[in-house]
C-alpha cells in the first residue's frame, strides 16, 4: 500500500492526463464534483476512500500558484550585485551539552568555492540549509523543525526536518537560472522529494526559508511556528507571525503512512497536513547591516523579542558593527572585516554571524533549563492551560541560521 500511494503522489500527472480532458488548473477546492470523480478513479488502484481523498488533496494544493519572487529584472540584479549573505549556523539537540567549537557552521555567499552544507548536524529533530542559488549571487537558506508529536506513533521527525533540507539544498544549487526560484517553490520542490523518498516513512516539519537576491530583496515562505526576525540599527524591524491551528499545534508539512490513515478511518480523526502553499509568503527589502535571523521554536519558546535585540545589539555594537553617536545609529566601517573568515578571532567561530548565532543558541539553551524564569512558551500555557503550574523554559531542539547584509560601496553610502 504505501508503494502504490508514494507512485500515485510522484506519477499523478498520469491521472490528470486520464481522468480529465479539463486544463491541470480546473483542479481546485471550488470544484469538488471534479475531485470526487478523482477520488473514485483512485479507487480502482486500491486505495482507500480515505487515501484517495488524502492524495486528492494533496495534488489540489500543490497544483496552486505558488508566489513568485518581486524582483524586476533577473538580468539587471545579477549584472549588480549589491548585497552578500554573510551566514553563520548554531545548533544544539536538547538532550546535548552546547559544544561551542564543533556546533556551528558558517558560509559566505560571495565565495562561490564554499561548500554548501549538506550533512545532518547534530541538532535533533531540527535541521537548516544554506546554500548558492545555481551559480548566481543569489542564496538559499532556512530551518526545518520535525514535529516531535510523531514519536507518539514510533516515528522520527528528524528524517523528515533533515531531508527537506537536503533536499532544498539540492534544488536551490541546481537552479539553472532559466526561472527564478521563489521560497515557495523551494519548498515545494523539497516536500515533493521527501514524499517521492522510500527511505522516510512518515513524520512531519515545520519550516521557514528564504532567497536572497544581490539587489537586497528577500523572499520568505513560513509554515508553522519556525520563524524569523529582522534587525536594523538597532532595532525590530520585522517580526514573523506563528502559524498554529492551536496552542502548540504549528501548521506542518507531513507524510501520513497507510496504517495511521487507517487507524484514524476507524477510530475518528484526521493527523494534521498542511502544504507549501499554506505557507506565510513574505517580500523584504533587506539593506546594509541589516541582521536576519531564522530560528525553530526552541529560540522563540524561550527568548522574547526584546531579549534577542539585546543580544544582537551587544554583539554588534561591542565589535562595532553598529555604532551609536550624536547621529543615532550607524553601520560600522568594520563590518565587511567582521564578517570574513578569521575577521573576529582565531576560533571556529571567528565570523561576526557565527558568534551572533552562537549567542543566541547559547542563551535560548540556557533559558530552556531556567526553572525560575517563565519564558514565552510558559506564559502561554498559563494563559491557556491556568491550573497546569507550567514555569520556567521549555526544554528543546534549537537551531538558529543568522545572515548579516554586507553591501558594496554603494548601497554602504
Amino acid at each position: 500500500m504505501a508503494d502504490t500511494l508514494r507512485l500515485i503522489y510522484i506519477d499523478s500527472a498520469v491521472c490528470l492526463r486520464h481522468f480529465s480532458p479539463q486544463p491541470q488548473n480546473v483542479f481546485s477546492r471550488k470544484n469538488p464534483r471534479l475531485e470526487m470523480l478523482m477520488v473514485k478513479a483512485i479507487g480502482i488502484l486500491g486505495l482507500s476512500p480515505l487515501c484517495a481523498a488524502q492524495w486528492v488533496d494533496f495534488r489540489f494544493h500543490s497544483r496552486s500558484q505558488f508566489g513568485t519572487s518581486p524582483r524586476r529584472s533577473l538580468h539587471e540584479s545579477a549584472s549588480s550585485p549589491s548585497i552578500t549573505y554573510k551566514l553563520g549556523a548554531a545548533f544544539s539537540a536538547k538532550g546535548r551539552r552546547l559544544n561551542l567549537k564543533e556546533d556551528l557552521f558558517s558560509f559566505n555567499s560571495r565565495n562561490q568555492s564554499t561548500e554548501p552544507f549538506t550533512g545532518r548536524p547534530a541538532s535533533g529533530q531540527d535541521a537548516f540549509f544554506v546554500s548558492n542559488v545555481g551559480h548566481g549571487n543569489s542564496i538559499a537558506f532556512g530551518v526545518a523543525d520535525g514535529v516531535g508529536g510523531w514519536s507518539d506513533s514510533g516515528i522520527d521527525s528528524a528524517d523528515f526536518s533533515h531531508g527537506l533540507c537536503r533536499y532544498m539544498t539540492k534544488n536551490a544549487e541546481g537552479n539553472d537560472g532559466k526561472e527564478e526560484l521563489a521560497a515557495q517553490n523551494l519548498l515545494y520542490q523539497g516536500y515533493r522529494a521527501v514524499v517521492a523518498d522510500t527511505s522516510i516513512s512518515g513524520g512531519g516539519s515545520t519550516a521557514c526559508v528564504a532567497v536572497g537576491h544581490p539587489d537586497g530583496l528577500l523572499q520568505v515562505a513560513n509554515l508553522g511556528d519556525s520563524g524569523f526576525v529582522q534587525f536594523r540599527l538597532n532595532a525590530v524591524h520585522y517580526w514573523s507571525n506563528p502559524q498554529t491551528h492551536a496552542f502548540n499545534t504549528p501548521y506542518q508539512l507531513s507524510i501520513i503512512p497507510p496504517k495511521i490513515l487507517a487507524r484514524s478511518r476507524i477510530f475518528g480523526g484526521m493527523p494534521l497536513r498542511d502544504f507549501p502553499r499554506d505557507a506565510s509568503i513574505t517580500n523584504h527589502e533587506v539593506r546594509h547591516g541589516d541582521v536576519l535571523v531564522f530560528a525553530t521554536d526552541g529560540v522563540w519558546d524561550n527568548l522574547n523579542s526584546n531579549e534577542l535585540l539585546q543580544i544582537v545589539s551587544r554583539l554588534m555594537a561591542g565589535f562595532q558593527a553598529w555604532q551609536t553617536g550624536e547621529k543615532g545609529t550607524i553601520i560600522g566601517s568594520k563590518i565587511d572585516a567582521l564578517t570574513e573568515e578569521g575577521g573576529i578571532s582565531t576560533g571556529k567561530e571567528n565570523t561576526l554571524q557565527t558568534m551572533l548565532a552562537m549567542a543566541i543558541t547559547g542563551e535560548a539553551k540556557a533559558a530552556s533549563r531556567n526553572a525560575r524564569r517563565d519564558g514565552p512558551f510558559a506564559k502561554q500555557v498559563q494563559k491557556f492551560y491556568p491550573y497546569d503550574d507550567f514555569h520556567g523554559g521549555k526544554i528543546d531542539d534549537i537551531c538558529v541560521v543568522v545572515a548579516i547584509a554586507v553591501g558594496t560601496a554603494k548601497t554602504k553610502g
